[in-house]
């Protein structure tokens, strides 16, 4: 119960940060898969979305490096 507990509470505050930071200068990109990742360990649905998250991260970075490769040739 105590494990529950502390998971709900750090994961949904680095979350809820994450969530502010999309809003606000910060880095929502590190702060959401790492609380959700927290989040994940208690819940399926966090896990989830978790996933998604890192497939949208990686998406993210293969588009950053073509265009990187696009702008040295």
């Amino acid at each position: 119960m105590l494990r529950k507990t502390l998971v709900s509470i750090i994961g949904g505050l680095t979350t809820a940060l994450g969530v502010l930071f999309i809003v606000l200068p910060g880095p929502a990109w590190l702060l959401l898969p790492i609380g959700l990742a927290i989040l994940s360990l208690e819940y399926p649905w966090a896990k989830k979305y978790l996933r998604i998250s890192q497939r949208k991260l990686s998406q993210s970075a293969y588009w950053m490096d073509k265009k990187i490769r696009m702008m040295r040739n």
